[in-house]
Parts: C-alpha cells; structure tokens; sequence
C-alpha cells in the first residue's frame, strides 16, 4: 500500500506501458508507476519454479515447460507478456524467485548489499523496471529523506580507516570502485513507500544524462518462509 501523502512530489502514476517508458522523468519526479490489479495465481508459479538456491532464475522457456492450472496458466502469460514488452523496449528482464539475497558482511560498518537503501547507475542512459507478482515489495525513499553514508562523519572516518592513505582524489575513487557512494541513510523521520504487488515501475538511476536525482529503494525483509517472484531490469 502506497502512502499517498509522501507521493506527490517523486511519484508519477501512468495507466499504460507505452506511458510508463515514454514520459520523461522531470522536477522531483523519479519514479513512475503502471498500477495493475493482477489477475492469476502467482504462488503455483513460485511453487513450481522453485529450486534450492536462495535466489532461482525463471527463463520464458521454462515458465512454459510448467504445467498449470488454469489460474497458473493465467499468471504465465501475464508474466511472458510483461517480459516481451520490456524486451521490445530494449530492455533485458530477469524474473527471479527469491528467498533471501546474500548478506554483505565484508566491511560490517558498511553494508553494501541490496537490502541497504542505494541508486542505480549506469553509464549510458536507461532506467530500473521492476515488478513484484507476489511476497514482500520493494520500498523508495524521497531524496529528502536520506543522506549519502559517506558524508556521515562516523562511517566516512572508518571508511578511511579502510582506505588507510590521506584523504584526496585517491579516496573519492575508492568509494566509487567500491560503491560506496550508491547507499543512503534513512533519516529517523524517513518513511519508506511500498512499492505493492503487482505494479509495474520505472525509477529514475544516475547516469551522465540524468535530469533528475536517482530513485533511493532497497530490497524488503523478507519473510520466513515466503518467496518474493520480482521481475527486474
């Protein structure tokens, strides 16, 4: 469920697919949002796609190879449809069911995995689409409501500590080699917005060309016991 009141400003809602790729991120618009109500049983799709890895790939050939019920058959083709639109547009979709993603434990002050609030960034122009058909959704986060870690005085001295020279153009290149400089800090008044179930998205991501700030979001919490199906590009 979306919270209406902190949307006005970051979130643009469109009705359609051509919308959502062809209107331009501008202002403090980063993030835009095809809402869907789905219709089919995307819980069989998990259950039978499901390996032993926490995170398992679900390529188009073996979501047909499935065999389903009606209500499964329903959610396939839902699924194979958004991944051609996505591929038409130039995109490369992944659908992946998920468990839990790795933990990033090699610098414990800094966790860079993606359950840490981050942007994107590419060198060329493009943008994040991501949809969850069923479990926990991801969540952004208004730029207002974070800050850069390493501006945070405590993690910058222990970045470096980590770095272990004098601070100048050397330590700037480390933070980005090592993505540093792609995750935030909620601030304690922060309230991150769902992303919900079944809505298709665009966010905004830094590249050279970017208009506009990228879009803060992270990986939710998972639930024990309960798979995420997130298609993603």
């Amino acid at each position: 469920m979306i919270d209406l009141a902190h949307t006005e400003n970051q979130i643009q809602n469109v009705t359609n697919f051509k919308d959502l790729i062809s209107s331009p991120f501008h202002g403090e618009i980063n993030a835009m949002r095809w809402e869907r109500k789905l219709r089919g049983d995307f819980s069989e799709i998990v259950k039978k796609g499901t390996q032993n890895e926490n995170i398992a790939e679900l390529h188009p050939e073996e979501l047909l190879e499935l065999q389903l019920s009606e209500q499964g058959q329903l959610a396939r083709n839902l699924l194979l449809n958004d991944m051609k639109l996505l591929k038409k547009h130039g995109a490369s979709p992944t659908l992946n069911i998920i468990k839990n993603y790795d933990r990033d434990d090699a610098f414990p002050f800094f966790p860079t995995d993606v359950y840490s609030f981050h942007v994107d960034r590419s060198p060329i122009p493009t943008d994040t689409f991501l949809c969850t058909y069923i479990g926990e959704s991801s969540e952004i986060l208004p730029n207002s409501q974070a800050i850069q870690k390493i501006l945070n005085p405590e993690i910058r001295a222990e970045l470096k500590k980590l770095y272990g020279e004098e601070e100048g153009e050397g330590f700037e290149e480390f933070l980005t080699e090592f993505f540093f400089d792609l995750h935030y800090q909620a601030k304690l008044s922060a309230k991150p917005i769902q992303l919900g179930v079944g809505h298709l998205w665009k966010l905004a991501i830094d590249h050279p060309k970017s208009k506009v700030l990228p879009c803060l979001h992270r990986a939710p919490k998972e639930k024990t016991g309960q798979s995420r199906l997130l298609l993603i590009c």
